[in-house]
């Protein structure tokens, strides 16, 4: 019975080219892709408190639990949709909402702007966006903040959590190939994006009921990117431009003079 070979850690230096390759092009979509996911979300968030500026907290509790000082069209107006319309038609709607929000007054002056601003998207054909194509669909946003509704926050979940589940897996698997001691460390880094996922998402839903819960969205996004950062410089830099460790050389060293004294 031939004698079976124990498995061992492989670095990026032991795989072929062709291998390395792969991964290389992976990590640099990923890259790109969570790149654009942040600008995505700061574009989406920032300026609800009014200053646009910087995700605060306050942007995470309008967002999800809501706001008592406006109405859900204008934390739209502030946040998400905020680079949608020129800061004068802008403050044409709001002030139109503080007044009242008039009939007359919408035809004359309101709908034009959504008209030509908004109807693309917000003409009722999309079940997921309000719509806006007369003064009564409007009146629906014109009231209290209350943050997304949970049929959302279901919806966005489950994309959430098979989405990055899934990109998490990827990068964890390249950066398993990592020399990275002590081991503990390591482990602790492929661990961390999934525990800031499940915190992440839980915390959407605690907001809504107790809004300093917000703090652990901001904070467990923050370590996510930190650790999405840390597995990618890692990886990319021993991939193709650290030394390979001495542990990994002195092994390779001893395999070879096996296989000398062998032959």
């Amino acid at each position: 019975m031939a004698d079976q070979q124990p498995h061992r850690y492989l670095h990026y230096r032991e795989m072929p080219n062709s291998m390395r390759v792969l991964y290389t092009g992976t990590l640099i979509m990923l890259g790109f892709g969570y790149m654009f996911a942040a600008l995505y979300l700061f574009g989406s968030h920032s300026g609800r408190d009014g200053h646009p500026a910087t995700i605060s907290v306050e942007d995470i509790v309008i967002a999800y639990s809501g706001s008592t000082e406006g109405t859900r069209l204008e934390s739209a107006l502030r946040g998400p949709m905020a680079s949608m319309l020129p800061s004068n038609e802008m403050g044409q709607i709001l002030a139109w909402v503080e007044r009242g929000a008039d009939k007359a007054e919408y035809q004359r002056e309101i709908r034009p702007i959504l008209d030509k601003r908004c109807m693309a998207c917000h003409d009722g054909s999309n079940p997921h966006l309000p719509n806006l194509d007369n003064h009564e669909h409007l009146m629906e946003v014109v009231v209290i903040d209350t943050g997304t509704d949970l049929f959302t926050l279901v919806r966005v979940s489950h994309i959430h959590l098979f989405g990055l589940t899934f990109i998490f897996y990827i990068m964890c698997v390249i950066f398993s190939h990592a020399y990275v001691r002590p081991m503990w460390f390591k482990c602790a880094v492929v661990a961390t994006p999934f525990v800031c996922i499940a915190l992440d998402v839980s915390s959407w839903y605690f907001t809504k009921l107790f809004t300093p819960m917000a703090w652990v969205v901001l904070l467990s996004g923050a370590l996510m990117g930190l650790s999405f950062a840390y597995m990618w410089v890692i990886s990319m830099y021993q991939l193709w431009f650290g030394r390979v460790p001495d542990p990994i050389a002195a092994r390779n060293a001893d395999v070879d003079l096996s296989k000398r004294v062998i032959g």
